[in-house]
């Protein structure tokens, strides 16, 4: 326990955990949960005190995709049944912001199937609901597949805040979960957000077949790239695509593993996002415990979500103030 503690302190101060410790972390979480959970808590509220930040999304254009990713239900090489769309009009994209702005979210993400947006078209469709959103008093962010370093300049000017891309998993699990682009391009998709200024949301999905060490690996390089959110998904098995038979973690494992990210991150937003209510259960509450300061509230892209109303009354339960504006 007092190597334990030792970590504790040090995620505080020197910020260097390694991967060792990330694992020792983990043995001892497995053993201990509530106990991890209690001290990656104490992290959390050194860095973030006892706020809770909500978003919510918009899925603005669905299905059609073209990468394989085995999760995925909007992927062309899967039968799922998703239901398939256009962009949405700017005027479409705003009214759901402004609902979310209505439910207590202080952010509202833009979230497009496919590799990248490519036609002139939809640009000023996105350039006209990023405008709209910010006039509404809230935080306009999106999640447009790959992207190069002259869009992010103009994503900036047109007034985004954050743009969201997720990496999925670690980049040694990566062919086993996506082969039709490289890891490089996320990457390079994140680099190109920063250094158009733009506050940058990556992160991930655990519960895709991976190991802890994959889970810890993703950590680290989040770290090194220096992202200002980590959104922690959940696999929600969808059916019709290769990972819908997987077996789902455990409620303790998914919290062991945040509490693990909250030590390897301990100054980054930690966003509890899809899969949360599936997957935790009657745990769910327990995910701010481990670390998260953050949660996605709503729905998601292909899959449901809840009532803010019940995660406005979980973040109350617990002590905590829900944010609705940046301060």
């Amino acid at each position: 326990m007092k190597e334990i503690l030792e970590l504790k302190d040090r995620a505080i101060t020197s910020r260097d955990l390694d991967f060792n410790d990330a694992i020792k972390l983990f043995e001892f979480g497995m053993s201990y949960p509530f106990l991890l959970m209690g001290l990656a808590s104490e992290i959390r509220e050194y860095f973030k005190g006892k706020k809770i930040n909500l978003c919510g999304i918009v899925n603005a254009k669905s299905g059609r995709c073209g990468e394989d990713c085995k999760f995925c239900a909007q992927s062309v090489y899967h039968k799922t049944g998703v239901q398939t769309y256009p962009l949405l009009t700017a005027d479409e994209i705003i009214e759901k912001a402004k609902e979310a702005k209505d439910s207590g979210a202080h952010m509202f993400g833009i979230v497009t199937s496919g590799t990248k947006i490519s036609s002139e078209k939809e640009w000023n469709i996105i350039y006209e609901a990023v405008e709209g959103i910010n006039k509404l008093g809230i935080k306009a962010c999106a999640s447009l597949g790959l992207l190069d370093e002259e869009r992010a300049y103009e994503l900036k000017r047109r007034g985004l805040y954050r743009y969201h891309h997720n990496l999925e998993t670690s980049e040694s699990f990566f062919p086993n979960i996506c082969t039709t682009h490289e890891y490089r391009e996320d990457i390079v998709t994140v680099l190109n957000a920063k250094k158009a200024g733009l506050s940058t949301c990556c992160g991930g999905i655990i519960g895709l077949g991976e190991r802890i060490e994959h889970r810890i690996e993703l950590a680290m390089t989040l770290r090194d790239l220096d992202v200002d959110s980590v959104p922690i998904n959940i696999l929600n098995p969808i059916k019709g695509t290769p990972l819908e038979n997987l077996p789902p973690l455990t409620p303790i494992e998914i919290l062991v593993t945040i509490s693990i990210f909250r030590f390897l991150l301990p100054d980054k937003d930690i966003k509890l996002c899809g899969g949360k209510e599936k997957n935790l259960r009657q745990l769910l509450p327990l995910g701010i415990v481990a670390g998260c300061n953050s949660l996605m509230t709503g729905n998601y892209l292909t899959t449901t979500g809840r009532d803010t109303l019940l995660d406005l009354e979980m973040i109350k339960d617990l002590g905590m103030e829900a944010v609705f504006q940046e301060e």
